[in-house]
């Protein structure tokens, strides 16, 4: 079946908004029957809301502590999801990405 691009207007916001051939594949591939409501920063809005939380990553609304460390490499101070031990070095994201490509 081929799909085409659909403009629709969000039942909250009154925005206009596409509903992509590629969403609308996605859409039936899932089963979903009917096209969406909303447009996607209301949907986002919405999702937050019944969740309490904005952070996608994290399970069931619920936050991550967040421990701030220094990183081993550059010296800047950064945020990671878990507890440094001490007996290993912990990296700022970039200073990670440059040390995972050289392993």
């Amino acid at each position: 079946m081929s799909f085409q691009d659909k403009s629709l207007t969000c039942a909250d916001c009154g925005a206009t908004f596409t509903f992509s051939a590629d969403e609308q594949e996605l859409f039936q591939t899932r089963g979903y029957l009917n096209e969406p409501k909303r447009c996607p920063t209301c949907r986002q809005a919405k999702r937050t809301a019944r969740n309490g939380s904005s952070d996608s990553s994290s399970s069931f609304g619920a936050r991550r502590n967040m421990f701030t460390v220094t990183c081993s490499a550059c010296g800047k101070s950064t945020e990671v999801p878990f507890e440094p031990r001490g007996d290993r070095p912990v990296y700022c994201s970039d200073c990670y990405r440059k040390v995972r490509v050289n392993r």
